[in-house]
């Protein structure tokens, strides 16, 4: 089970951290990612970490603003975000699953939580 938190209303250039903390003894099994989606858009790929924590890889639309991480020990995947900007705007999604870019690679999924960024 997965739980997404950190979202809130937060002023264009603004940062905030989410938090995706998962239940259960195979965390460390998973590759972990971040998904958003917008209103009236298709779910589309942020973030993603290996299962060590040693490689990760971003959407070019976050990419040099946002920093992905994770804590094996707290079982919890972090997507620091800075610079935001009003299109960073959508329900943000952790998943779990192989490492890959597409919402077929995730098996198990967060209820998501809302980032608000106003210009």
């Amino acid at each position: 089970q997965l739980q997404a938190s950190g979202g809130g209303l937060v002023q264009a250039g603004g940062s905030l951290r989410l938090s995706c903390a998962a239940s259960g003894r195979t965390f460390n099994n998973f590759a972990i990612g971040w998904f958003r989606q917008a209103p009236g858009k298709e779910r589309e790929f942020v973030a993603r970490i290996s299962r060590s924590g040693s490689l990760s890889y971003y959407s070019d639309s976050v990419k040099g603003r946002s920093t992905i991480s994770r804590d094996n020990v707290k079982n919890t995947v972090y997507l620091q975000m800075n610079s935001l900007k009003p299109e960073d705007t959508a329900v943000y999604y952790c998943a779990a699953g192989v490492p890959g870019s597409a919402i077929k690679d995730y098996y198990y999924w967060g209820q998501g939580t809302q980032v608000t960024v106003s210009s």
